[in-house]
């Protein structure tokens, strides 16, 4: 039940797919980069920072189409960004402005955007979960191709939602993928605490309770995420039912933008030599998809992007005070 998808060389990707993913990552990498020293100086509210998780968001979401769905978590700008959202609507709604998507009421931890299949970012641990297992659902009643794949963290597993859900999404034979994002910490609690040794190596053992398919990815390799979840999405398109990935990776930076590191500062040495970005850019030079030059053009063009959107935000008007309750009460005929 548990495979490892060894996947084709990046050379057999379609050379557009290849740079959209590049690009993707960098758009990520560089909107958390900015966001952190804007949390800083000028924004309030709690921000969650993607940064060096990039490879997962990238390569799960190039392996969907634009009308399957995604649910994130309260670590969700990179979701959205992977998935086609708009930056400048994102940091809109982190300067609390009324061009945010949630018209700047709901900031970094509630964004949706259900025209691109987005359900919505949670501040709930696991909290998307369920929801991801409810569009299965209504995937499999209207009888279409699509599919659903739920992010989550490895604190998160150990929620009662991942449980219900994962053996609901099975019973009932459901496209969903449920990718897990093995970054070593729970806030403040080191994912060893947590687990017994003997799973620690492979989370996705978990998915042998469950009767569905299991796969171990390097969550640093947006080659290796996005090969497996291919191979995912597939087997949801027929009817096969659902998949879990657990996806490696390592949060390079705090908890959330701010809060203080207890971590062991060499531990957080060790995992920035598997900086997903050098990675793939290293292997684009290598199979000569890309020249140095090359990524430094895309870096300017996407870091003026990203400086277009903080602009937009700053400009953008607050909201006025009766927007309040919009969206809070159903008006009933």
């Amino acid at each position: 039940m548990n495979e490892k998808i060894e996947g084709d060389p990046i050379h057999e990707i379609e050379k557009e797919k290849v740079l959209k993913i590049y690009e993707t990552m960098l758009k990520i990498r560089l909107f958390e980069s900015r966001e952190e020293k804007l949390k800083v100086t000028e924004q309030d509210g709690a921000a969650h920072s993607y940064k060096n998780e990039e490879a997962i968001a990238t390569g799960v979401c190039a392996a969907l189409n634009e009308d399957d769905y995604i649910t994130s978590t309260h670590r969700g700008h990179g979701h959205l960004i992977a998935k086609g959202g708009d930056m400048k609507k994102m940091m809109g709604e982190l300067y609390g402005k009324v061009t945010g998507y949630s018209r700047g009421k709901g900031g970094s931890m509630h964004i949706a955007d259900f025209g691109l299949g987005i359900l919505g970012a949670n501040g709930i641990v696991s909290g998307g979960i369920p929801i991801s297992v409810g569009a299965g659902y209504s995937i499999k009643l209207r009888g279409t191709k699509q599919v659903v794949a739920t992010f989550f963290g490895d604190g998160a597993m150990n929620q009662g939602g991942f449980h219900e859900a994962a053996n609901l999404a099975n019973a009932y034979m459901l496209p969903v993928i449920f990718v897990c994002e093995v970054n070593h910490w729970q806030c403040g609690v080191r994912y060893e605490q947590v687990y017994r040794e003997n799973i620690l190596d492979d989370l996705s053992v978990r998915a042998k309770a469950y009767g569905m398919p299991g796969f171990k990815v390097d969550g640093n390799d947006v080659i290796d995420v996005y090969q497996t979840t291919k191979k995912a999405v597939q087997n949801a398109r027929d009817g096969k039912g659902p998949s879990l990935l657990a996806c490696y990776t390592y949060r390079i930076g705090t908890h959330f933008i701010g809060d203080i590191d207890i971590r062991p500062p060499e531990e957080v040495k060790y995992w920035e030599q598997f900086d997903p970005i050098p990675r793939i850019e290293k292997r684009l030079m290598d199979e000569n998809i890309m020249s140095g030059a090359d990524i430094e053009e895309y870096k300017d063009r996407v870091s003026t992007m990203v400086e277009e959107a903080v602009e937009f935000g700053r400009k953008s008007p607050l909201p006025n005070p009766e927007i309040a309750v919009e969206g809070v009460y159903v008006n009933w005929p």
